[in-house]
């Protein structure tokens, strides 16, 4: 979005120092700072005001500060109170001026790719924003916001919570008309407690729907499914296994690169699907988009094209083959029990001579921690895979033990054609660099 400083101070109750130009969308960041951004400077680990003259060398044009001017820095600078509260407010201004096209998505699984799916689908419709990789805090959402172009019609915003009241404040900023629930597994414990603290902060997400807006449940988790009572917007459900959901898919077929191919049944109509993302646990992600997508006015024929065409984010179930035949499945972009026993289902589904899973750690699962790696590392073996674990003790002893990379990939021994690698971990254990080192 276009604005003007003035308009950033106003937005913000913040005083404008210097010329009254113009930005385009904002940064928080200096180091990726594009010619024509407004800077925000972040107050975390690393102080932001330090990177001010950096991100003015690099193009800023406008910066917040919560303090006086920076002496000598050549740009506009709005003066606020907090900086992050302030790309919170420009956010809901940026929100305001939007058409009613905006969509929220949350879940303890399968938002990313929800949110990917569903801008295939909007786009072939509208000229649609979505939100980058997985930018879905108070701080991400807003900037996303920022990004989106003037003429923007939709809008697809993933939510993330760390806690009870961080989808509400989301929703706050950004006002959604359509709410998307995926599942709701017990992850991230760590930060919520229990299960219901999980369900409780998803499901803040339909408790803030407009009684004219759209409550996209999924009908296969029953915890979701319950959350028809927590909104006054009209509940559109989905799913696999409920012949009952409003939009459901029957003849599932994978190919042998792991797509999916289906027949979608909904209110709209029915009409064949084939995804590009792989995976089978992809489709109720689909239909969820579809129901979301058609809720919204896409046609039907549209819708097919939409999904069939969208492309997810990186480290999501990326397969390649090495020059010595060796299939490799990038899905390391993060891990959690759920996802975990879809990647190895998945692995199970090639046609593969040999099957192993690199494996990392599934991070804050809090005290089911132990329980829930042994419990993965028993299905990968069941499933006839060979599970290596990297500096992750808690997979247990059926796992083929190891610490770094070098020593994953010393582990695999001498890989040919015929065998298949699933490389998958939670964020902080960056197994891509498996999956790189494999070629």
């Amino acid at each position: 979005m276009h604005l003007h400083a003035s308009q950033i101070a106003a937005a913000t109750g913040g005083t404008l120092h210097g010329p009254d130009i113009e930005v385009s969308s904002a940064s928080i960041d200096s180091r990726s700072i594009r010619a024509g951004q407004l800077f925000v400077p972040i107050v975390a680990a690393r102080d932001g005001h330090d990177f001010i003259a950096n991100a003015v060398d690099a193009g800023a044009g406008v910066y917040l500060t919560d303090r006086a001017p920076e002496p000598g820095v050549a740009a506009t600078a709005v003066q606020v109170a907090d900086t992050s509260l302030a790309l919170a407010d420009l956010g809901r201004a940026v929100r305001a001026g939007l058409p009613p096209r905006v969509v929220g998505v949350t879940g303890s699984v399968g938002k990313t790719s929800t949110k990917d799916l569903l801008a295939g689908v909007l786009a072939t419709t509208y000229a649609t924003a979505a939100s980058e990789k997985s930018f879905n805090n108070e701080l991400g959402l807003p900037l996303t916001l920022l990004g989106a172009p003037d003429d923007t019609e939709a809008v697809v915003l993933e939510m993330g919570a760390r806690g009870v009241g961080h989808i509400a404040l989301l929703c706050d900023i950004a006002s959604p008309t359509v709410g998307i629930i995926t599942r709701v597994e017990a992850v991230h414990l760590e930060m919520f407690g229990t299960l219901a603290d999980v369900a409780q902060a998803k499901g803040e997400l339909v408790e803030s729907l407009p009684a004219d807006g759209i409550a996209v449940l999924n009908a296969d988790a029953p915890i979701v499914r319950g959350m028809t009572d927590r909104t006054q917007a009209r509940v559109l459900t989905y799913g696999v296994a409920d012949d009952d959901a409003d939009v459901r898919a029957t003849g599932i077929v994978l190919d042998d690169q792991l797509r999916a191919s289906f027949t979608l049944h909904s209110p709209w109509g029915s009409t064949a699907i084939d995804l590009q993302a792989r995976g089978e646990h992809q489709v109720p992600n689909a239909l969820a988009a579809a129901a979301a997508g058609c809720g919204l006015g896409v046609p039907i024929d549209a819708l097919a094209a939409g999904l069939s065409d969208a492309a997810l984010s990186g480290l999501r179930m990326e397969m390649s083959t090495t020059p010595s035949g060796v299939v490799v499945i990038n899905d390391a972009y993060n891990a959690n029990p759920t996802s975990m026993a879809a990647g190895l289902s998945s692995l199970a589904r090639l046609a593969a001579r040999r099957r192993f899973a690199v494996v990392g750690t599934m991070a804050e699962l809090g005290a089911d921690g132990p329980a829930a790696h042994r419990d993965i590392a028993r299905q990968a073996t069941d499933l006839g895979i060979t599970v290596i674990a990297v500096d992750e003790p808690d997979y247990g002893d059926d796992a083929v033990h190891v610490s770094g990379v070098d020593d994953a990939v010393a582990a695999l021994g001498d890989l040919s054609e015929g065998d298949a690698v699933l490389v998958k971990g939670s964020r902080v254990a960056a197994l891509e660099r498996v999956a790189t080192a494999l070629g």
